[in-house]
């Protein structure tokens, strides 16, 4: 991504995308699919079908970046319960996400509340 660029927010699309989408494209959906403001401070994340690859969507200043990142040997994790069209990520999970960690299988230690130490 751009050093100067401020993002707040990460949102996956859950659905696989066409990749012969470009810039406009991708931002008409954000806009008219998602309901989300591709002007935002926001990365937009989109997967192929066989999620071997990414696109990454933002506003800088004054103009639309396109990020790439294909995979040569596997896939990339992506939510599996598709009950809306957005997932709402951290910039820490997304770079997990583009470093191969399945965020979805990995799983905090169980809490525990107890009322007395004896």
């Amino acid at each position: 991504m751009h050093p100067g660029a401020q993002i707040e927010l990460v949102y996956l699309c859950r659905q696989p995308v066409d990749f012969r989408k470009s810039i406009d494209g991708l931002s008409a959906l954000v806009e008219r699919e998602l309901l989300l403001n591709p002007f935002a401070g926001a990365l937009y994340v989109f997967v192929n079908r066989t999620r071997t690859r990414i696109k990454v969507l933002y506003w800088h200043r004054n103009g639309f970046c396109l990020w790439l990142k294909r995979l040569e040997a596997e896939r990339f994790a992506w939510p599996q319960d598709l009950a809306s069209d957005t997932l709402t990520l951290s910039l820490q999970e997304f770079e997990w996400l583009l470093e191969g960690f399945d965020l979805w299988k990995n799983k905090p230690h169980k809490s525990l509340i107890f009322t007395s130490v004896s």
